[in-house]
Formats: structure tokens, sequence, C-alpha cells
């Protein structure tokens, strides 16, 4: 038994960067950046008016204006402005060439005809200079950043219509257990319905990798070894449910040290998810969960989707957030690392009603998990506490 800290070095010092794809801009949301991005022009790409107004020259405020041309977002000036003159232009228009400030069409009164005279006291320059964001060729977006909606903003400013990404991982999803039958399946008296498989393909999705099931593996050493065998050929990772405890059916550590997989943990000092197994073989990961749905949930929160996002480039922390407990949380057992569902309410954190690992119902009312440490009994209430969000 190795402590949760051990465990996540192994698992994410394992990792290998896959190789790396072009992708559109449009279907390029939750991928990870393989190269840098750098703009292809300077931005803004020509002195343009922050405001709705009238370009003309500093020297010129304390005097009456000729405007010459009404310059509209998005149309080249056509004059140059000289001595008495300016330019009505709106937001986001190019300032024409002899104009160092844009007065604001609040600022100004008309006088006769097409000449204005400017009223305030003193007034900024109110343009938006060439390259003052963005110098031409360089970085906007950096290798390994995760792609948001505004890092998509930020492509298409550029031009980058083609990202080049690292390619997402395939993830074998395998249960154990003739105990299980399918969801749409009715399960007779002894039997329950496979929520795991479920839960874990909704997961590798969220996390952005590609899930595959391989359905529900018998309770005998030869279904199991052609299920691993099969999902190892056709994955990037592989996950089991089920078969990795101490009891006469679980096959699955023996199988794996059989085919040849380095295991470099058998099991963890954790509450939930004791019986979970790592291991390697040739560039594929292997992962055996416990069958409990809440251990596997926690689990691949914590040990799987961190692997696949090292697969995909990317270094990914875990959005916590610090809040005081709203009241005392007390547990017996203190050998090992335990994560508490917990829900927020009024800026205060408290624990979930939570009746043990196959209670996988009570997590539809957690906003995450909060960790206490081996021997830590205590939560005292209005303690500042890390929050993990899912």
């Amino acid at each position: 038994m190795i402590t949760f800290e051990e465990a996540y070095q192994k698992v994410v010092g394992s990792a290998v960067v896959l190789g790396t794809e072009k992708v559109e801009m449009a279907g390029s949301l939750g991928r990870v950046l393989a190269v840098d991005v750098r703009s292809d022009m300077d931005m803004p790409p020509f002195d343009k008016s922050a405001v709705d107004g009238y370009a003309c020259r500093k020297t010129d405020l304390n005097g009456e204006l000729e405007v010459i041309e009404i310059i509209p977002a998005g149309k080249v000036p056509a004059k140059t402005i000289t001595t008495g003159k300016c330019a009505k232009l709106m937001t986001g228009g190019m300032v024409p060439d002899g104009a160092d400030t844009v007065i604001m069409v609040e600022h100004i009164i008309e006088t006769s005809g097409n000449h204005i005279r400017f009223v305030n006291e003193k007034t900024s320059a109110n343009i938006c200079f060439m390259g003052e964001d963005i110098r031409k060729n360089e970085v906007v977006l950096k290798k390994g950043t995760f792609i948001r909606p505004q890092e998509i903003a930020v492509l298409a400013s550029v031009g980058c219509v083609e990202p080049e990404v690292f390619c997402r991982p395939v993830v074998g999803i395998i249960s154990t257990g003739d105990e299980l039958v399918e969801p749409y399946q009715t399960p007779a008296p002894s039997q329950i319905r496979n929520s795991n498989a479920a839960q874990l393909i909704a997961q590798v999705q969220k996390a952005g990798a590609i899930p595959q099931y391989f359905g529900i593996a018998a309770d005998t050493e030869e279904s199991t070894r052609q299920f691993i065998t099969k999902a190892l050929q056709n994955s990037n990772i592989v996950l089991l449910t089920g078969g990795v405890s101490m009891g006469d059916f679980d096959y699955v550590p023996k199988i794996l040290e059989e085919l040849g997989i380095s295991l470099h943990f058998k099991s963890l000092a954790v509450q939930p998810g004791r019986p979970t197994v790592f291991g390697t073989k040739d560039g594929k990961y292997l992962f055996g969960l416990p069958g409990n749905p809440v251990s596997s949930f926690v689990q691949f929160e914590m040990l799987v989707k961190p692997l696949i996002f090292a697969l995909m480039g990317f270094d990914f922390k875990p959005l916590e957030i610090k809040l005081p407990m709203g009241q005392t949380y007390l547990r017996r057992q203190t050998k090992r690392k335990s994560f508490v569902p917990v829900f927020i309410k009024s800026g205060k954190v408290y624990p979930v009603e939570y009746h043990g690992s196959a209670h996988i119902h009570s997590y539809i009312f957690a906003d995450g998990i909060v960790a206490l440490s081996l021997g830590e009994s205590k939560l005292e209430e209005g303690a500042l506490v890390d929050v993990r969000q899912f």
C-alpha cells in the first residue's frame, strides 16, 4: 500500500505525450496546442479610434475645425488632416494621416455648417495604436495551452484556422463481474445494473479523451484476459472496474502480471479507492479500479484524469477554492487519506450525507471533495479547507 501522493507521481511521471495532428479551429475546443501560435499581423493592424468622435491635431483644439471627411469603420481615409481640419469617424475606424487625437462626440458643438468646436477642458488621444496589443510574429498562445472559447477567439484573430494539437488518448473501458447487466436490462435478484461504465464513459468525454467501451467480462480468468488483451491492443489507457480486491474471483492483478504489465502499485492508502491498481506496458497504461461506483469515480478524477491531460501535453491543475467549514466533520478511521464529498451553501462547506463507496447517488449533491490527510480525524467548523471541484 502506498500513499496517494506517491501514486500520483508514479502515474503522471510515466506519461509520454502522444503525437500531434491538425484540426479545424471550430473543432479544437478542449484540445491542447502542440506548437506556439504566432500572430500574422500587428494588432490593432492600424491606428484606430477608441470612440465615436473627430480625428484632428491636438494643437488645433483651441480653434474651430472644419469637417472634411466622414470615416465609417472599415473604410480607408481618403484625406490627410492638416491645420484646422478634422474628420468624423466611428469607433474602430482608421485614424487618418496627420491626426494625433480623436475628440469624443460628446465634447464638441457644431458651430456652422460643417464646422465644430471642442468644448471640453482636455482630452486623451482616444486612439488604439497599431501593434499596441500584439506585434506581428509575437507568440499569442503557447504550446501546452488548453483551448477554451477565449483561445478560439485568439486563434481566429490571427488566422490560425487549423491549429496543431496533441492527439487525444483512446480510453478503453471494461467492467468485470457476473453480477452486472447493462443499463437497458432488468437485473435478476442477484444482479445490478452496470453504472460504472456509463459513468466512466462520461468522465472520459468530459476530460477530452475518446472512450471505447468493450463490455462486461465474465468472472473467469479466460474472459478477463481476452477483454484486457483486446483493450490493450486498441487503447492508450485501459480502465477496468472490479476484480482488483482480495475476493476468490478477483483475477485482474494476476492476469496483468501474466501479460507482462509492470505493476507500479496494487493498493492505495486512500478512502475510497484502496484496491486501485496501476500498470504500464509498451506505452500503454492500465488502471484496475474498484467496482464500487464512488471509488471508481473518485480515482478517475484523482489519477486517471491527470494522466489523460499529461498524454495530451497539458499540465493539469484541478480547480480548488478555499472556504470555511460550515460544521465540524469527524471520522473514526485515520489510516488512509480520505476524500469527502461536500456541497457549498452561503459560502460555507458542508459534508454530503454519504453511506459508503456504493452510494453514488450522494454525489449528485456534491460540488466537490475535501481531503483529510493520514492521521487527520476532524475538520473543525470555521476551518478553511480546499474544495476540489469536479
